[in-house]
C-alpha cells in the first residue's frame, strides 16, 4: 500500500511557517511514499509549485468543480489541472461543489479528454457534495455521460453531515481510488479530526470495506515536539492497519 501525507496534517500554522516543501521533505524522511499538496496552503504558488515538482502525487484544489449557482466552474478545473501539471502529480482532487444536474457533464468530459491528470471526486463536509445520495446521483449521471471518475473517500467527513461512514464505504467502494484516513472525536459543539487509534468511529470496519490496493493518505493532525518521530510512527501505523 502506498502511504501519502496530506500536507494539511501538519497544520496551517506549521505549513505557513515552513512551507510545503519543508513539510514534504519531512514526510518523505518519515517513510511516506508521497504527499498531497494543498492549494489552500500555498504561500506563493508560482514559486512553491515548481519547487515541489516530482515530489507529490496528488494536488488538492480548494475550489468546487461546480459553482454555488450550479454552473460548471471551468476556471477552477483549469487551475487545478495546471497546478497538478506543474507538480507532475498524477491526480487532481476536487469536490463537486454546487453540482445540481444538467448537461454540463458533457462539457466536463470534453475538458478532461486527453488529460494526463486523473480527476478524483472527494466527499466534503457539505450536503450538496458530501452526502451519499448526492454523490451517488452525481456518479450515476457521470457514468451516463461517459465519464470514468473515481473517488477520494474521506473517512471522517461523513460525520460532519450525520452520515454513517461504514454505510458510505459499502455503497461507494467500487468508486474509490484514494482514501483519506481520518479519525474523529466529538467535542461538545463540533467534530474534530484525530489519529485513527484515537477515533470513536469504526475505522477498521470502514477500511476493510474499502479497496486495500489504492493509496491511503494521513489527513489528521500530526503534532509533537519530535515531529519526524510522530510522523514516522503514524506512517507505520497506516501501513499496518488492516
Amino acid at each position: 500500500m502506498n502511504v501519502l501525507i496530506s500536507l494539511s496534517s501538519f497544520g496551517a500554522a506549521e505549513v505557513g511557517r515552513h512551507g510545503q516543501l519543508w513539510c514534504t521533505r519531512l514526510a518523505l524522511e518519515a517513510g511516506a511514499d508521497s504527499v498531497e499538496v494543498r492549494g489552500e496552503l500555498l504561500r506563493e504558488a508560482a514559486a512553491e509549485l515548481p519547487a515541489l515538482a516530482g515530489l507529490a502525487s496528488v494536488y488538492s484544489s480548494p475550489e468546487g468543480l461546480w459553482s454555488d449557482d450550479g454552473a460548471l466552474n471551468e476556471g477552477a478545473l483549469a487551475r487545478g489541472l495546471a497546478a497538478a501539471g506543474v507538480l507532475r502529480a498524477h491526480r487532481l482532487k476536487m469536490s463537486i461543489g454546487g453540482y445540481g444536474g444538467g448537461s454540463s457533464l458533457a462539457r466536463l468530459k470534453a475538458l478532461l479528454d486527453g488529460q494526463a491528470v486523473e480527476l478524483l471526486i472527494e466527499n466534503d463536509q457539505t450536503v450538496k457534495a458530501g452526502t451519499v445520495p448526492a454523490l451517488q446521483a452525481f456518479f450515476s449521471a457521470a457514468d451516463a455521460a461517459g465519464l470514468d471518475l473515481g473517488m477520494t473517500f474521506d473517512m471522517g467527513n461523513w460525520h460532519w453531515l450525520g452520515e454513517c461512514p461504514l454505510a458510505a464505504a459499502e455503497a461507494l467502494a467500487p468508486r474509490v481510488r484514494y482514501v483519506h484516513c481520518k479519525g474523529v472525536q466529538r467535542l461538545p459543539a463540533k467534530w474534530v479530526a484525530v489519529p485513527l487509534g484515537e477515533s470513536l468511529a469504526p475505522w477498521r470496519a470502514v477500511l476493510r470495506a474499502l479497496p486495500a490496493d489504492v493509496p491511503h493518505a494521513i489527513e489528521y493532525p500530526l503534532v509533537g515536539d519530535d515531529l519526524l518521530a510522530v510522523t514516522r510512527e503514524q506512517v507505520t501505523q497506516i501501513r499496518c492497519v488492516r
